[in-house]
């Protein structure tokens, strides 16, 4: 009895334990050695385990391997690796016991794959071919494979790159027709995508047969609407041929072939033809021209670990708001350098032409672009790329420049090479030149002075700038309107949104345009417009009239009968009456007629200076400072004086008020007043 009372409780102790092992695992690592020959054998990698391997049979018989790695025997730096945290194959223990293991699910848990990032492409791959699977390998089949929580990293530690692909979550069926369907998740940064892929896979072996691939990628970060497509895909070697490519993005279809060499650093090449292209960008800042440039790094290095040659081409391209239509791009990637040209680019009504050079082959980033615009509309481009909605009209454009730089302010700053633009048959939107010009006879101007549904009709506006380190210089600047000419010179420093232009502006006073040579009449003063370029300072230099006292006089004159309307509003006729023999008799400082009927011997006395002075003190002008005032236009829209204003003069004070007469060759004082007041000059 006693001895049956053991034995039973051995038994009970063996089925605790048995099955305790069937829900705990079994110890198996005699199987670790038998799985890394077989993998090695069939990829020519090598399979390490570092952690536990065991087996469960409850509920259904699995297998578990925990830390596992996959790497090249030939990769000296483990660049090139596999990790997996644990790998779990569920089967029916009838088909383990057969020898053809029938596994329902593999589920891979926290695969991260290391890919190396490559400067140079190995010319003479010396490695050896891997091993490609065979027909008659006694592989387990596989109805269900699970990834969770997955990673492809993409490095270069001699450079510390390292880019990211995180949180794969996929699973592929796998049918009995070979057939297969995977459907996933990741995310690039913060930044979600999906995909899906349905392959038809030949009996092995694969290379050189075309497989059937459908594949849908929605990606919002990179793509402005989901893209999907079909291919027959090739294995020849290392390169990866797909043929007949056809599928749309969004509503754009398109055709063409791709293939991608994988031997070392990938070498793509692609030829693309789409009925519509729609690029995305981000949306540009209402007023980008007040706002500093960024200082952002703009992360180019990708651009050496591919090389490539694509041709993309499109009935139309719609590149955020910009349209261009027909458009074809060629692209050539090599060693860091991309290049990128376009020839007869369609443009709203004109074409393109151009090349842009991208290195980044060192560590500063160089560019460089020349291109070649001709009749393209003007508003409608310049709004769509930058914002800018100001210049209308048929516009003509070469430009070559070069700069360098990590970031957008970088780049300006060190940007130098030559432009030429001209505009023509347009309008400056939103500015009334003409009445600016006039304003300035007052006052200073602050800001471009823009009035909704007042524009400035213009024949042309053309400059040519030379540009060094970020300093755009012009000498050149010409402006041709019915109502307004301009010309000038002046800088534009590209880094810091900053401009200094001297101009001489001139007006027009019939809307009949500019038929006849002596229709413009010039301001008489050059005009200064100084600061950023959003939000200027202009004014008139005041110092440049006195540096041709005679000159400006008549120039004055014309100020006067231009701007003022018919003869000045009666300021033409005095200067005509003040200013030498022809103008009649001119009276003295003490109010007395001239007796020897000839004119004064000095040019500045008189009643010149009294008479300028009073008319200031009557409103034509007042006194300012040194650069910003001139003399002010009356209050009276269409420019004429009332009656009170036409009188050619202003009686004098009495004669007791007046200071003893000068004498002949000295200054007169009131017209020093003036002076001081206009100019603030002693």
């Amino acid at each position: 009895m006693r001895a049956l009372k053991i034995a039973g409780m051995i038994v009970a102790a063996v089925i605790v334990i048995l099955v305790l092992l069937l829900i705990v695992g079994i110890p198996s690592g005699f199987l670790t050695s038998p799985i890394r020959e077989q993998v090695e054998r069939a990829t020519g990698y090598r399979l390490a385990i570092a952690g536990t391997t065991k087996i469960s049979l409850w509920p259904q018989l699995n297998v578990t391997l925990n830390e596992i790695t996959l790497s090249d025997p030939k990769d000296r730096d483990t660049s090139s690796r596999l990790t997996i945290e644990r790998v779990q194959a569920r089967m029916t223990l009838s088909s383990a016991w057969s020898g053809h293991p029938q596994i329902s699910e593999l589920t891979i848990t926290r695969p991260v794959l290391f890919v190396p990032l490559l400067r140079d492409r190995i010319r003479d791959n010396a490695a050896a071919p891997k091993p490609a699977l065979s027909g008659d390998m006694d592989g387990p089949a596989i109805d269900r494979v699970t990834i969770a929580d997955g990673a492809l990293v993409f490095s270069n530690l001699r450079d510390r790159v390292e880019n990211r692909i995180d949180g794969i979550n996929a699973t592929a069926a796998i049918g009995a027709d070979r057939k297969i369907s995977l459907r996933g998740s990741a995310r690039t940064g913060e930044q979600p995508l999906k995909f899906a892929i349905k392959a038809a896979m030949p009996a092995p072996p694969v290379e050189r047969q075309n497989i059937p691939v459908e594949l849908t990628l929605d990606a919002p970060a990179m793509l402005q609407a989901p893209l999907s497509g079909k291919a027959e895909v090739r294995l020849n070697g290392s390169v990866v041929m797909i043929n007949g490519l056809t599928g749309s993005l969004g509503d754009g279809a398109f055709n063409g072939w791709a293939s991608v060499d994988i031997a070392s650093k990938p070498l793509v090449k692609l030829d693309l033809d789409f009925q519509r292209l729609d690029a995305s960008v981000s949306k540009a800042p209402a007023s980008p021209s007040s706002q500093a440039w960024s200082n952002a790094s703009i992360e180019l290095n990708g651009l050496n670990y591919v090389d490539a040659q694509a041709r993309i081409s499109a009935a139309e391209v719609n590149f955020g708001e910009a349209h261009f239509a027909p458009a074809a791009v060629d692209l050539a990637l090599a060693g860091g350098v991309l290049k990128a040209s376009v020839a007869n680019l369609g443009a709203y009504g004109g074409a393109l032409n151009g090349e842009a050079i991208v290195d980044v082959s060192r560590s500063d980033q160089t560019y460089a672009m020349h291109a070649d615009i001709v009749g393209v509309r003007a508003l409608p481009l310049l709004r769509s790329l930058a914002d800018f909605d100001k210049l209308d009209g048929k516009m003509q454009a070469k430009i070559a420049v070069r700069s360098s730089g990590p970031s957008q302010r970088a780049i300006m700053s060190n940007m130098s090479g030559t432009a030429f633009v001209n505009f023509q048959d347009g309008a400056i939107k939103d500015l009334n030149i003409a009445q600016m010009i006039r304003s300035l006879t007052s006052s200073t101007l602050s800001g471009w002075q823009e009035t909704k549904d007042q524009n400035t009709d213009l024949s042309q506006l053309s400059a040519s700038f030379r540009i060094e380190r970020g300093q755009a210089q012009t000498t050149d600047l010409n402006l041709v309107g019915p109502l307004a000419r301009m010309t000038g010179a002046g800088t534009i420093d590209l880094g810091t949104k900053l401009l200094a232009f001297r101009v001489e502006p001139k007006l027009v006073m019939t809307t009949q345009g500019q038929g006849r040579t002596s229709d413009p009449v010039g301001f008489g003063i050059p005009v200064m417009i100084e600061g950023s370029w959003a939000e200027p300072r202009i004014y008139p230099d005041m110092q440049g009239i006195l540096d041709n006292p005679d000159a400006a006089y008549a120039r004055l004159k014309q100020m006067g009968a231009g701007l003022f309307g018919p003869n000045g509003g009666g300021l033409g006729g005095l200067l005509g009456s003040l200013g030498g023999s022809s103008g009649g008799q001119a009276g003295d400082n003490s109010g007395t007629g001239n007796t020897s009927g000839t004119a004064p011997t000095d040019p500045l006395g008189g009643k010149l200076g009294e008479t300028l002075g009073n008319l200031i003190q009557q409103g034509l002008g007042g006194g300012g400072g040194s650069r910003g005032r001139g003399i002010a236009p009356p209050a009276a829209e269409s420019g004429s004086l009332n009656p009170s204003q036409q009188q050619p003069a202003v009686s004098p004070p009495a004669q007791t008020d007046l200071p003893p007469p000068p004498q002949a060759q000295q200054d007169s004082q009131p017209m020093n007043d003036v002076l001081r007041q206009l100019f603030n000059r002693q």
